[in-house]
């Protein structure tokens, strides 16, 4: 839903939480109605102040995907344009340590890797400050890719820059981009959180799907959830 231009989407305990739009802030309301409580919350705290997970906001149909060169763990440089598919575009923003991003990464891998055959380019972005998260630094980075044997780069964003231009929020965060590179996909992956769900809808592989094959990708879209993006002190 959408209150006065912000975008809310229900929380637990009968709340709603509204993302505040170029800010890293939400309002939550508890309960969602008359008489609620509203408060603002800096992420990763949720009202009782114990840790929350994040959430991006809905799709920003059209959005144009921002440019960028980072290095990645097989010794290149890769730019915007030396990954976008010929149908589609994925950016991925993911890190090593986050257990939503741990939970769900061969799905991640099996998923983007089916729809690679089939004209989508992706790459993964890693973005979190690794002084403060050594598992995230760029040595487990390759372990972790070849682990998980991934088919798209993996490239470090040191500066945190390419995360602020694409407004990443968590880990797993997906922008999905039609051939002409306008977002049409913000959603989550699947209905895993930090534990892989059974069976689970294959969402993301679906909406791309559809962006791939008609340049638009579905209305009905549910946020991705996981770990805040790691910002360096100070940012």
């Amino acid at each position: 839903m959408v209150w006065g231009g912000f975008t809310s989407f229900p929380i637990a305990a009968g709340g709603v939480s509204t993302y505040i739009p170029g800010s890293h802030f939400r309002l939550c309301v508890f309960p969602a109605g008359p008489g609620s409580i509203l408060q603002t919350v800096a992420p990763p705290l949720n009202f009782l102040g114990t840790v929350m997970a994040e959430q991006p906001p809905i799709c920003d149909f059209g959005w144009k995907a921002p440019d960028f060169s980072l290095p990645a763990i097989d010794g290149r440089d890769y730019a915007l344009a030396d990954m976008c598919g010929e149908k589609a575009t994925l950016v991925m923003f993911i890190c090593n340590h986050c257990p939503y991003v741990k939970s769900v990464i061969d799905r991640i891998v099996v998923d983007v890797g089916a729809l690679m055959t089939e004209g989508l380019g992706a790459i993964a972005i890693m973005s979190n400050d690794i002084e403060t998260y050594p598992e995230d630094s760029f040595e487990n980075m390759k372990l972790f890719a070849q682990t998980h044997k991934f088919p798209f780069p993996y490239v470090i964003d040191r500066s945190q820059e390419v995360a602020k231009a694409y407004g990443a929020v968590c880990t797993p965060d997906f922008f999905g981009f039609n051939a002409d590179l306008s977002l049409q996909y913000r959603g989550r992956l699947d209905a895993s959180g930090k534990e892989a769900v059974p069976g689970a809808r294959r969402e993301l592989f679906e909406a791309m799907g559809e962006v791939m094959a008609t340049g638009k990708g579905p209305q009905g879209q549910i946020p991705s959830i996981g770990c805040s993006i790691k910002w360096r002190s100070g940012d």
